[in-house]
């Protein structure tokens, strides 16, 4: 049976090392793209049918690897939130420009997915909607203006080519990074984990009341599998657990976790109260990809757990 061939952008990053792993372990061809060095993990590297050193902006690098005819490519490249606000001309280079170059030059080398990474922040402010793909984007800052931009050329090219064109609006992600290099530890799960394991507290940086639907980085592969599954599909799916927490729940989880394995109860402290904020919750809406056979499969303490296994194997090796 001839293997699907998957190429994967950012394929080094937090949320594409993980992709890359996941689809090399079942067993499809997977090319991935790093952008400053290949990863020193032997083992992932291994996993990969080849692993390319490059940037997607260089064009002519892009036309060679959409000669090699992949069947989908996944494409995570962005700035963060943060990065996003820097000069405009440099951030469209980056969050726009390589959306509209790779679809091009790809949908003319007979690829038949593209799986763009766009974000739940092109929703906007969020207090008590229920958050559904078909609803008026809105978005209050350049890094969700960058990905709903990114969705139209994904539209332009579902209406005037052969490629079929998916947009994964992507909640909050998190769990343990599978190379020490990933930037991932300003995610409340991760962070709150991190402070408790270590400094034996969990310190908010906020009165605990926003809002957060986070979903486990596994769930995040499984969801994209089915995608790629469902043949021939143009749309936009809410990734999400479907579950809105606040940050104070949040951190009462983790403290619930870490009294149970470590038989200790650390302390929680927030911020001043904010009484306006403590509105009803929003849900980000994921009937449409549960729709395709998606189940998120992990739950808030099974992440906690895992960050805590990552934690202790970490200290034990070092």
């Amino acid at each position: 049976m001839v293997k699907k061939k998957i190429l994967i952008t950012g394929g080094s990053g937090y949320i594409g090392s993980r992709l890359s792993l996941y689809f090399a372990n079942k067993d499809y061809a997977v090319t991935t793209i790093c952008h400053s060095k290949i990863p020193s993990n032997e083992h992932w590297v291994s996993k990969m049918e080849r692993v390319v050193l490059a940037d997607i902006r260089d064009e002519e690098c892009m036309t060679k690897l959409a000669q090699e005819k992949f069947d989908v490519l996944i494409h995570l490249v962005s700035l963060d939130h943060y990065q996003s606000n820097q000069a405009p001309t440099f951030v469209s280079s980056i969050n726009i420009a390589p959306v509209w170059s790779l679809l091009d030059t790809f949908s003319k080398n007979g690829l038949s997915q593209f799986i763009y990474f766009s974000t739940a922040q092109v929703y906007g402010a969020l207090s008590k909607e229920h958050v559904i793909e078909n609803q008026i984007l809105q978005p209050l800052n350049t890094y969700g203006f960058t990905h709903q931009v990114g969705e139209l050329i994904c539209d332009y090219y579902n209406r005037t080519s052969n490629i079929c064109c998916n947009v994964v609006r992507l909640s909050n992600s998190y769990g343990s990074p599978l190379f020490e290099e990933n930037n991932c530890w300003d995610l409340v799960i991760n962070d709150l984990c991190k402070m408790a394991f270590f400094k034996k507290e969990i310190v908010l940086k906020s009165d605990g009341s926003p809002k957060r639907d986070f979903i486990h980085g596994w769930d995040v592969c499984h969801a994209v599998e089915k995608i790629i599954e469902k043949k021939n599909s143009k749309g936009i799916y809410n990734l999400s657990s479907g579950n809105t927490l606040t940050i104070l729940e949040i951190a009462q989880k983790i403290q619930s976790v870490y009294q149970e394995r470590y038989h200790l109860k650390i302390d929680i402290s927030a911020a001043t109260t904010n009484n306006s904020s403590n509105t009803g919750k929003y849900v980000i809406d994921n009937s449409l990809i549960k729709s395709i056979g998606f189940l998120p499969l992990w739950d808030i303490e099974m992440g906690i757990n895992e960050l805590f296994d990552y934690f202790e194997n970490k200290t034990r090796n070092e």
